[in-house]
């Protein structure tokens, strides 16, 4: 692609970061066919290819942006599934991250929009007041009539029930290996996860003690700042990322890691870009390369261990059929595709993939809160996928694609959770 920015623009690192990712597309159009969000309008300004020409209107002609540009931009999924397709290596994530922040400066949101992201922004990222608002969401349901569309789109999908609040990332801690130590990991506890899911962390501690794994655990890396970066809450993103990387390099410098573990794949591709976001912090740059290369998904810790040594044997039958819903931020964020299907099966599950696996189940970090209408109908699109593969279980690798998909006739669990129940543990529920 052709640019043609001013060498006051180029001063600006963003737009000169922005310019060599641009020049790399060379319009083949090949994103098209894998963008969800282009699959259900038909329109192109939906798609990656016409939105990375609108980013660069965004950052070569600001004067001619709208709000329709906003709109479109703002209805992007940020799944990356274009980023497997392109042939070219056009790094679109950090494209449309620049694109953004200058977006948010040109065109002025509205009011609801603003308020919904400040009260994402501050609340979900920690776990308690996230647990809170829940609760008072349901009572917020009776006056939900008075309320902006917005926010009553957004009360629908508030869970009906709620779990005790995880203990594990309330404090410091330390969960000893079951067996002869042979690593030492952090584990990122997260925030949404802690309120909605506790059982995961519980099944990822436990697997990973009986493989060996001295687990850690630090409070002050409560969130990994991927949703307020994503929402536009930059200042709250930076510091979830400065705690985070503060309480990981004091572990590191004191005990000594040799992982920094993540269970929700959203978060992983997150931490594993800390080095990229924070390479012009002269303080945190790094420390942050040093993060991102000892983060891993606990999927790509577990093949490195001797899962066979804690399986118990499989019942005659076999152990149910789980279909695997790859989530995009593990697929596409991090090119972790197989592996999760070859530990369920190495654990006895019957594991079968849906149709158009390689397309966003609609979750997308907080997407199905500010744009409830397109992740509905990718959410429906999934799951007709998962019900034609006839399974029992639903694996998953992300809390958000859990919490998105998850009914009581097709439970989803998370992939540490069906390891867990084959090694020993409680059966996920």
């Amino acid at each position: 692609m052709q640019t043609h920015f001013t060498a006051d623009q180029l001063a600006d690192p963003l737009i000169a970061e922005a310019d060599g990712i641009l020049r790399n597309c060379v319009h083949c159009g090949f994103c098209i066919a894998t963008c969800p969000t282009f699959i259900v309008t038909g329109d192109e300004r939906d798609s990656p290819r016409g939105r990375i020409w609108m980013l660069r209107e965004v950052l070569e002609s600001p004067e001619t942006i709208t709000t329709d540009t906003a709109y479109h931009i703002d209805r992007c999924l940020g799944c990356l599934s274009c980023t497997t397709t392109c042939p070219s290596g056009v790094d679109y994530p950090h494209l449309l991250d620049i694109g953004r922040e200058k977006l948010n400066e040109m065109v002025p949101r509205t009011f609801t929009d603003r308020v919904m992201r400040q009260m994402l922004g501050m609340i979900i990222p920690h776990s308690g007041r996230f647990r809170a608002m829940i609760q008072l969401a349901w009572v917020g349901r009776l006056f939900s009539w008075a309320m902006p569309t917005a926010m009553r789109a957004a009360l629908t999908k508030i869970p009906a029930q709620l779990k005790q609040l995880d203990p594990i990332g309330g404090k410091n801690a330390i969960f000893p290996a079951n067996t002869k130590q042979v690593k030492r990991v952090a584990l990122l506890a997260g925030c949404a996860q802690r309120a909605l899911a506790p059982e995961i962390n519980a099944s990822t501690v436990r697997v990973l003690n009986r493989l060996g794994v001295e687990v850690v655990v630090r409070a002050e890396a409560h969130c990994c700042g991927a949703l307020a970066h994503h929402i536009g809450e930059a200042t709250r993103a930076h510091d979830a990322i400065r705690a985070a990387l503060l309480a990981w390099h004091d572990e590191i410098r004191t005990g000594g890691l040799d992982a920094i573990v993540v269970n929700a794949s959203g978060c992983g591709t997150m931490v594993k870009d800390y080095g990229h976001m924070m390479k012009d912090d002269p303080e945190l740059a790094p420390i942050a390369k040093m993060v991102s290369d000892a983060c891993v998904d606990v999927s790509e810790l577990i093949d490195k261990l001797d899962l066979e040594s804690i399986l118990l044997p499989a019942p005659v039958e076999g152990r149910s059929k789980v279909a695997y819903h790859s989530a995009c931020s593990l697929q596409h964020g991090q090119k972790i595709h197989d592996l999760p299907l070859r530990l369920l099966r190495q654990a006895g599950f019957d594991v079968v993939q849906p149709l158009n696996g390689h397309l966003c189940c609609g979750s997308a970090g907080v997407y199905n809160l500010l744009q409830p209408k397109m992740a509905d109908e990718l959410k429906a699109r999934k799951l007709e996928s998962l019900d034609k593969t006839g399974a029992q279980f639903v694996a998953a690798g992300n809390i958000g694609c859990i919490m998105q998909l998850d009914r009581d006739d097709l439970p989803v669990w998370h992939t540490i959770q069906f390891i867990d129940w084959a090694s020993g543990g409680p059966r996920p529920h």
